[in-house]
């Protein structure tokens, strides 16, 4: 993750030409909206899942926890998804030299709807805590950037199963997605979110669209603010204000603010900038920080203490509310 340096990130650089369709086509076909009492979001179990992350030790490309992590993961996903996806590859860094095991994991919950979403999290560690004032060298816990976005899905793919959305021609897309945090500001910004740039340019099904994502980044730390990220505002403002108004609904806006957030170089942008699918980032950007992220973030700081299941609960919740009441 870094603050966007200054135009297009990745793909084709002049145009992105999202389909940044408007509030009234994005709820015109799902009028059938769900008419179910919305779920309570289980943050206990979000919280467990972050722990389970961290206890395998930090995921970088080419570790044995990459590998621990990617089987467990896979398995919660088979738990409550109709079909799970793994994608394993090799990947070139930012250096131009090294090569990155990469595994992507796509949990697709009713494989045959014809409105698609996209909720994505990347799940690697930073080797690096370029950060950190004592111990740059040292990998990151990423029990926040990383681990936090993995758990709130999980979860929200178990309410899912459990309490099947009421409107049939709704699915949904989980793209559990790897070496995002291996990029580094003077290899550009196509150094980071490696992965996501692999899956977009290689989905899982052939031609695959949606009609909007959601990414989860840094979603579960202490005195987490979520302002309106640039990207997602001027790419997807619409579905932007759709899920921001959810997070009203579901008691949350103290957090979910209206206040106009930077633009940051984060999983979303290939998203839009290959597959042109309008995507919004849930990034917690804390008002007067230097860096513009949590003081935890790119730190040996980033581990269990940097955990608050009060921010769990409102951002798993306000995904709840968003497809319960579509």
């Amino acid at each position: 993750i870094s603050i966007l340096a200054a135009g297009i990130a990745f793909g084709s650089s002049c145009n992105r030409g999202t389909k940044n369709i408007s509030e009234r086509e994005i709820t015109a076909t799902e009028s059938a909206a769900n008419k179910l009492k919305v779920p309570e979001f289980n943050a206990d179990a979000a919280y467990r899942h972050i722990e389970k992350q961290v206890g395998f030790g930090p995921r970088t490309p080419g570790s044995k926890a990459q590998r621990q992590c990617a089987d467990w993961m896979e398995k919660q996903l088979k738990s409550y998804c109709d079909t799970v996806h793994r994608q394993q590859t090799q990947l070139l860094a930012g250096d131009k030299k090294t090569k990155l095991p990469c595994i992507n994991l796509i949990g697709v919950i009713r494989p045959q709807a014809r409105i698609r979403y996209l909720f994505l999290a990347h799940w690697d560690s930073r080797p690096w805590a370029d950060m950190d004032k004592l111990n740059k060298t040292k990998a990151v816990d990423a029990a926040d950037d990383g681990a936090s976005g993995v758990a709130v899905l999980i979860e929200v793919a178990r309410a899912l199963k459990a309490l099947p959305l009421g409107n049939p021609d709704i699915g949904i897309d989980i793209l559990l997605t790897d070496v995002e945090d291996y990029g580094r500001d003077e290899w550009g910004n196509d150094s980071y979110a490696l992965g996501t740039q692999y899956w977009a340019r290689n989905p899982h099904v052939a031609g695959y669209t949606a009609r909007g994502g959601i990414l989860l980044d840094m979603v579960g730390g202490k005195n987490a603010r979520f302002p309106l990220e640039g990207n997602s505002r001027e790419f997807a403002g619409a579905l932007q204000k759709e899920v921001w108004s959810a997070a009203g609904k579901a008691g949350y806006s103290a957090l979910f603010t209206q206040d106009l957030g930077a633009a940051i170089t984060d999983d979303h942008v290939p998203v839009i900038d290959i597959l042109k699918i309008p995507t919004i980032d849930i990034i917690s950007l804390p008002a007067g920080s230097p860096t513009a992220f949590p003081p935890h973030w790119h730190t040996t700081n980033d581990n269990m203490s940097a955990i608050d299941k009060n921010t769990l609960k409102a951002v798993g919740q306000t995904l709840l509310q968003f497809l319960y009441t579509r």
